[in-house]
This record gives structure tokens, sequence and C-alpha cells, in this order.
């Protein structure tokens, strides 16, 4: 339980990073000259809008340490307690970044503003919320470090910091901006005056960029077609693999089944995640469900045996339309605004492992792929997977979102940790348990076995954004925490496994056996 808690990031996810950079000097080089800003703002003055551009520099957004990600031993009897708390830091950095975005105006006139009304009161707070955590922690004779108070404080990031990826993170991708900064500093001298005429017209610097004013922004997209190849190639496969594959369809969400919850990581809090997910196979999953009732929410599954719930953030178009949570916490209230767009193709698949034959998951084991704060946490725990049909086998983008050629659909895939500590169907910081395999030779670390491995391929008809002086129209984004500024990089996805029947058996000798099921 008191493994270092950072990833190794799969070599796809690896080489999509240093391909962000590498667009600097390759055909990308368009969408960086054009993301020289430190904050932008809409083109309508208003939220609803399609279009985002270029504004002065200033704050972005809120960066504050992920005080989850370092508890790796909380006791049984205090976990309840401080997933609570650890929902209530993230409500306060909600708060506090909707203030930070309406109070531009105070903050030109007042350069302080920010520290003295925004990010000194937000510490106060976390300060407050994080000593409620170590007594949580110590009154069931649990021990804590101390040294997690340091985490009460948080920064602040202007928009080109968010492109790095975040504090710690994103060190290939500096290296591309350093390499490109001739290039984004012409653009910033060309567009000057553009800048200063939306100042003047007393829009300055309300949002930065999207039909809700966090996000996204033209740096976000890049034209797949101008991305060198990054797909590497699979470890070798030994003697001992399972190569078998086990696939079960459980629909697109075509019912809408949503809510804002994350049971997971923040059970018994309505809105615990701030944005909206979509459900398919359990069909009761929310922020109140327990293993009792996944075994009775019934499934959209065609296997009946299947219960599991798979849940990942909605993708919306923002195109200047609305959905039904335009006023409601988790939708509009928070930043994420457009219509919900649901995938035309879901694919769930459970593959083997190239060095082991695997070993059945457990029962209610949870598993979360990826870091929904990656623009603040930096990249380590990164694993988002962005692709348009056609481009799969070569491209894959982590940090930005692809713009696809015509006729081509957009491709969101997902890689589970493939191996597992044999005892815990969770953890405090809801990684430790599992983990990933080498990504040279498929094993798994000392202490772990393979698993199932669950792989997930959503597909999407978008029509191409497009980008005209450093604007982007009809954007496209995942839904996120309002202050992650929707970046591609903050996708994942969620896991909860529920079987009856022995299917959790069966997919693992389907996977052991060779053979391919459904």
């Amino acid at each position: 339980m008191g493994r270092n808690t950072r990833k190794r990031r799969t070599p796809l996810a690896t080489k999509a990073i240093a391909a962000s950079a590498a667009l600097a000097l390759g055909g990308g080089g368009l969408i960086w000259a054009n993301f020289y800003a430190s904050a932008h703002e809409s083109n309508n003055q208003s939220w609803g809008g399609n279009q985002t551009k270029a504004a002065t520099a200033q704050v972005a957004t809120i960066s504050c340490p992920d005080v989850q990600q370092k508890l790796t031993n909380v006791p049984s009897r205090a976990r309840w307690g401080v997933a609570q708390e650890l929902s209530n830091l993230d409500k306060q950095i909600t708060e506090a970044y909707a203030r930070l975005a309406s109070t531009r105006q105070a903050q030109a006139g007042d350069p302080n503003f920010v520290q003295n009304a925004i990010v000194g009161p937000l510490k106060e707070k976390r300060a407050a919320t994080i000593d409620r955590i170590r007594i949580d922690i110590q009154r069931v004779g649990g021990s804590f470090d101390n040294a997690l108070a340091q985490l009460a404080a948080c920064t602040t990031q202007t928009a080109n910091q968010t492109t790095t990826g975040g504090n710690g993170g994103g060190q290939q991708q500096n290296g591309g901006q350093q390499q490109n900064g001739g290039q984004q500093q012409g653009g910033q001298q060309n567009n000057g005056g553009q800048q200063q005429g939306g100042q003047q017209q007393g829009n300055a610097g309300q949002n930065i960029g999207g039909q809700a004013g966090n996000g996204p922004v033209a740096a976000d997209f890049v034209d797949i077609t101008k991305v060198a190849p990054n797909v590497q190639a699979k470890p070798n496969k030994t003697g001992n693999a399972s190569t078998g594959s086990f696939t079960t369809r459980c629909g697109v969400n075509a019912n809408k089944n949503h809510n804002t919850d994350n049971v997971i990581v923040a059970p018994g809090v309505a809105n615990g995640a701030h944005h909206l997910h979509d459900y398919v196979g359990n069909q009761k999953v929310n922020a109140f469900s327990s293993n009792q009732t996944f075994l009775q929410g019934g499934t959209s599954c065609q296997n009946r045996n299947d219960l599991s719930a798979y849940y990942w953030p909605v993708v919306r178009l923002q195109d200047g339309s609305q959905d039904f949570d335009q006023n409601k916490d988790g939708g509009g209230k928070e930043g994420n605004v457009g219509k919900i767009l649901t995938p035309v193709q879901a694919q769930i698949k459970y593959v083997g492992s190239p060095a082991s034959k695997v070993v059945a998951m457990p029962q209610f084991l949870r598993i979360i792929t990826g870091d929904a704060k990656t623009t603040t946490n930096g990249l380590a725990n990164a694993n988002a997977h962005w692709s348009c049909t056609g481009f799969e086998n070569k491209v894959q983008l982590t940090q930005q979102y692809p713009i696809c050629p015509q006729g081509s659909q957009v491709v969101r895939t997902f890689a589970f940790q493939s191996c597992w500590d044999g005892k815990n169907v969770d953890s405090a910081n809801h990684r430790t348990h599992v983990a990933f395999a080498d990504p040279a030779s498929g094993v798994c670390p000392n202490g772990f076995q393979a698993i199932p491995q669950l792989t997930m391929r959503l597909v999407y008809n978008i029509n191409p954004p497009t980008i005209q002086n450093g604007q982007v129209k009809n954007a496209y984004a995942v839904d996120g925490f309002p202050e992650q500024l929707h970046k591609a990089a903050t996708d994942h996805d969620d896991f909860i496994s529920v079987t009856t029947g022995g299917l959790a058996n069966r997919i693992a000798n389907c996977v052991n056996s060779g053979r391919n099921c459904a």
C-alpha cells in the first residue's frame, strides 16, 4: 500500500506526448503558433459562442496538490470519512475557480486580488479539511504523514503553463515549446492589436476559451494527418502468453443513463465528479450505490451475468448548443456545456497478457485509468488515447484532440491496468492495488499478477473543428472538473467488476485458452 503512486506510462502514451512536442517542428506548427496567450475569450462575449481567441496573459486556472494521490494507507474504517473530506477539497477548488472566472475586472485592477481574495482563503479551507482527514485517520489508529499539511497551498497557472502538462509533467512538450518559441513569439506580435481590441471592448480575460469560458482552445486540437506515426509495436508474446479475448456488448448509453457522481472516489457525495458520466453495463450506479445494489442493478449488457459498471466522462460538441444540464451542477453551472454526444460504437473487450496466463478478476474490483486532473497534476498518471478511424494503428494522442479528415470518426480508447496485487479490490488512492505491466515485456511488477486487461473503444461522429487565426470553431471536448480546462489529457475511465454465474472465470479461461469469445 505504500508504493509510489506514479504509474509507468504506457509506450503509446509516452509516444503520444512526445508527438505533441514534435508537432512544433512539424505540420502542427500552426497550432502552436496560435497558442501564445495566457488567457482566451469567447468571440461573442457570452456563453454559447462557438469560437475562441487569444487575450492578454493572466491567471487561467488554480493548481492545487492532489491530496488523494498521497493517501496510500488509509484504514478501512476511515475511508468513508476521508472520501467525504477529499470531495470537500474538490468542491473548494471548484468554488475558487468559479470566483476566479467571475472576478476578471477586479483582477485587472488589483494585481494582488487573486492571492488575497481567492488563493489565500482557499489555502485556509484546505488546511482545515486536511486536518479533518488527519483526525479521521488517527481516530481509528492509523498513521498520518504530517507533511500532507503542506499540500494546503495552491498556486495559479497561466494558460501557456497548462500546455506543458501541469506541475511536474510534460517535459517533452516543454522542449517542443522551446524549439518553437520564435514561432510563438511571432504570432504574439502579429496579433497583438487584436488582443488589445478584445480588452477594450470590456470582455478582457473573462474566460479562457470554449463555450463556457474554461476551454478548450486552439492549441488543444491538431490535424491528425500532420502527426508523425507514434504507435509502438506491442511486446513479443512468450510461450505462456494468454492470447484470447472476450467481448461484452453493453450498448452505447442510448438510454442516456447519466449522472455527475463517482461512487469510487466520492461515495455518498452527490455531484462528486463535478462532470457528467455515460454509464453502460450496471444500471444502478450513483454516489449511494453499494456492492449489494450493484447485484440488483440490472445491466445493459447482452450477457445478463455482466453487471459490471463501465462509465466515462461524456464528450460534448461546443457549437453554441445546450443540453438538459445547462443550468445544473456538474453541467453548465460548472463549465460543462454543449450538446452531449452519444458514441456510435462502444466496444468493451478483455484481452490477455503477452507474458503470462491471467487470473480471474475479483468481485467488486475497482479500477480508474487515467487522471481527471492532469492539467494541474501533470502527466504521471495520464492514460488518454485519442485518434481517428483509419489512423488508430499509426497515431494516438494524449495531450490534444484530433481533427479528423472528412469521413473519419473520432476514437477514444482506454487500456486499463492489467496487474492486480492479489488482495485488495480498491485502495485509498484507488491506484496502488493495480498496476500497469512493463511496456516492453508485458510482465507485471513484483507482487502483482496478471488479470484480463479491460480495453474500451468509443467512436463518435463529429464534424471536424476548424482553426483560423488562433480561433477554434465547433470544438468538442471531454467533460471534466472546471479548473482542468477540458484538456484532452484529462480523459479517464472508471470500472467496477460485478459478475454472476461464474462469468469472471469464463472470461479468464477464454483469454488463457487463446479463444475469441463474446
